[in-house]
């Protein structure tokens, strides 16, 4: 498979699951309601979503550093909100 195929993919994976936190997001952002969600889950996922975005910065790779970036301010807004709305 091509360079540009491979990186093509891997970027339209990257907004697939970052997009899927979109409507929560929103979601949350509307109700100002997050009881139905995980602290855990979110403290863990956000860690992980960090581990990512370094990883993806120390080799160089565009659709993890891409997708880790905007996937943190949409996982990290939703924890921030849970935190602040309990």
């Amino acid at each position: 498979m091509e360079q540009l195929a491979i990186k093509l993919l891997g970027f339209a994976a990257a907004a697939c699951t970052t997009l899927a936190y979109a409507p929560q997001f929103v979601k949350v952002w509307r109700t100002r309601s997050t009881e139905d969600i995980s602290l855990g889950m979110f403290l863990v996922m956000v860690l992980g979503i960090l581990l990512w975005l370094l990883y993806g910065l120390l080799s160089g790779d565009a659709p993890l550093i891409v997708a880790n970036a905007v996937t943190i301010v949409l996982a990290g807004g939703i924890l921030w909100m849970k935190l602040k709305y309990g």
